[in-house]
């Protein structure tokens, strides 16, 4: 057994403002008077989540998410936090229009997040947009995600846990791409193939 105290978690965000009371209209009077410890990057510090969102959306990708929500996926949430990571046009729910946030750490709040009751529904918006749908599963057709490339211009549109795309989401797509594995599994967790190919589209279109 070791006499060394255990380590202190580490202190996430900024205490109270110290100094003169900053004029500046996107910055949050509660978070300056309380701190701020929410997950957000440092240049957005104190920034009202208006403020946030709307500086996003100066500087948004065009890619497009879409998550079939049939059964209350618990990795809805996971995609849309990754969704905000990279900054995406907009996350579109398909299906229920409730899904499951606690995944999402409230970066929901910095997303634009549509619904559509359907497929054919989010088909419909994804042709007036000029947008290809493209689906993310292991279904027959599918191509390696490794060797191709991805529209600029698209939707990509993931499936159910365990299920995968429905049939008719795989009909609905221009194609769909596979993450190619190495192990025993069939296929791999939900959320974190929506952040592999999401990072693919972000290194293909996007400059770092």
């Amino acid at each position: 057994m070791s006499d060394r105290p255990e380590p202190e978690p580490p202190t996430v965000g900024v205490g109270p403002w110290q100094g003169p009371w900053p004029d500046d209209p996107r910055l949050d009077p509660e978070l300056l008077e309380l701190g701020d410890r929410r997950n957000v990057v440092d240049r957005y510090r104190y920034w009202s989540v208006e403020a946030i969102r709307a500086d996003l959306d100066t500087r948004r990708n065009p890619l497009h998410v879409a998550i079939e929500n049939w059964q209350h996926d618990l990795n809805i949430g996971s995609i849309v936090r990754t969704a905000n990571a990279f900054n995406v046009a907009a996350v579109h729910v398909v299906g229920r229009r409730r899904w499951n946030r606690r995944g999402a750490m409230v970066t929901d709040r910095y997303l634009h997040v549509q619904h559509h009751r359907d497929v054919a529904d989010l088909t419909t918006w994804a042709r007036e947009h000029d947008l290809t749908l493209w689906g993310v599963d292991n279904v027959p057709g599918s191509v390696p995600l490794e060797s191709t490339s991805l529209p600029r211009d698209c939707v990509l549109l993931f499936g159910q846990e365990g299920t995968g795309l429905s049939a008719e989401a795989v009909a609905a797509c221009a194609g769909a791409v596979a993450i190619t594995q190495h192990g025993s599994t069939r296929s791999i967790n939900a959320g974190a193939a929506a952040a592999i190919v999401m990072h693919a589209w972000m290194r293909e279109h996007v400059e770092a």
